[in-house]
C-alpha cells in the first residue's frame, strides 16, 4: 500500500511533467524555470534536436519552437521509481510516452499546412528540492514520426 508521502511525491511529479508540457505547448519558456534544475540535462536528439544543460535548451526552444504555428503535447503510461529511503526518498526516475502533433507550416499560399505527428519517450530523473520535485535529466527516445 503507498504511503501519504509516496502518492504525494508521485502526484508531485505527475503534475511537474504537465507543467512542462503546458510551458512548452503555450510557449512560456520561463515557466520552464520551475520544473528544472539550473544543471539540469535535457537530450532531444533523438527527434532532431539539441542536447545540453537547461539554460542553452531553454534558449534553443524559445528560438526554434514559434516557427511552428500549432503543437501540443499529449503524456500517457506514466511510471515512476523512487531512488532511495522509501519513507521519504530524494530522487526519483519516470518514463512516459508523449504524443505530440506539430503543424508545419507549408509557407506557399494556397498549400495546407502538414502536420508532423511524433510519438517518443521521456526518460527522467528527479531531485526533491527546498522549493519541491525539480527533473535533473530528460532524454527523449524516438517511438516514430510522420508527416501527412
Amino acid at each position: 500500500m503507498l504511503s501519504l508521502q509516496e502518492i504525494s511525491d508521485r502526484m508531485e511529479i505527475q503534475q511537474l511533467l504537465v507543467d512542462y508540457s503546458t510551458a512548452i505547448d503555450q510557449r512560456r519558456f520561463d515557466d520552464l524555470d520551475n520544473v528544472f534544475t539550473d544543471d539540469a540535462y535535457i537530450d532531444y536528439r533523438a527527434m532532431g534536436g539539441i542536447d545540453g544543460h537547461f539554460p542553452e535548451v531553454k534558449a534553443w526552444l524559445a528560438e526554434v519552437l514559434p516557427n511552428f504555428p500549432a503543437y501540443s503535447h499529449m503524456l500517457g503510461n506514466l511510471s515512476i521509481r523512487f531512488v532511495g529511503d522509501t519513507a521519504c526518498p530524494e530522487t526519483a526516475k519516470s518514463r512516459v510516452i508523449c504524443f505530440n502533433p506539430m503543424v508545419l507550416d507549408a509557407g506557399k499560399e494556397g498549400h495546407s499546412p502538414q502536420i508532423m505527428f511524433c510519438g517518443l519517450w521521456y526518460d527522467d530523473e528527479f531531485i526533491r528540492t527546498a522549493e519541491g520535485w525539480r527533473m535533473t535529466r530528460r532524454v527523449e527516445t524516438k517511438c516514430f514520426d510522420k508527416i501527412v
